[in-house]
């Protein structure tokens, strides 16, 4: 049994009978009265973020997890097939499981973590950089490079990015799949 000292970015953490993740965390320290540390926990199931407030030295569920090399096949009415690098063993997952499912291409390497008790997934991360095309976008007008105008842009997942005005059908660029922004150009 753990501790809000143990509290870290990234911990798994069963809160209310369900697992959280730790998203972020700042530890209190009041002038007067007890020291808290207060919390942003995404659930694990749905993917929402809530806050919560710990009082100093309150025990907290520690969940055992295990991330597991998968890569993405296809999608379907039964929702989103994986398989293990490693065992070729099989698995479906519902969209709600899956962080950036809008940037999920086939054959792309993910993460997912296994509750290590009772081999449940609790979550997919895809990684946090991934290369895409571009398939659609509107000309950029000449003259507007002074500033950083940015246009919308859809990508070979389907997904809208904002990019700069330079970019162009068929560059590929890199996209941040935590936050959905561009970064840069890739060059082939």
């Amino acid at each position: 049994m753990a501790t809000t000292a143990d509290i870290r970015n990234g911990l798994t953490i069963e809160f209310n009978g369900k697992p959280y993740k730790i998203v972020y965390f700042q530890h209190v320290k009041p002038g007067k009265g007890g020291a808290f540390v207060r919390t942003k926990l995404k659930s694990l199931e749905n993917g929402r973020v809530i806050e919560n407030t710990f009082n100093a030295g309150v025990k907290i569920d520690v969940i055992r997890v295990e991330r597991r090399p998968y890569q993405f096949l296809y999608n379907d009415e039964l929702g989103y097939h994986f398989m293990h690098m490693e065992t070729y063993e099989q698995i479906t997952l519902e969209e709600s499981l899956i962080d950036g499912v809008e940037y999920l291409k086939e054959g792309q390497p993910v993460e997912i973590l296994f509750h290590a008790e009772n081999e449940t997934p609790l979550n997919c991360e895809l990684p946090d950089f991934i290369n895409a095309e571009v398939t659609y976008t509107e000309p950029g007008l000449k003259g507007d490079t002074a500033t950083n105008t940015l246009k919308p842009a859809t990508i070979d997942t389907g997904a809208k990015v904002m990019v700069p005005i330079f970019v162009e059908i068929g560059d590929k660029i890199k996209v941040d799949t935590r936050t959905g922004e561009y970064v840069e150009r890739v060059k082939d």
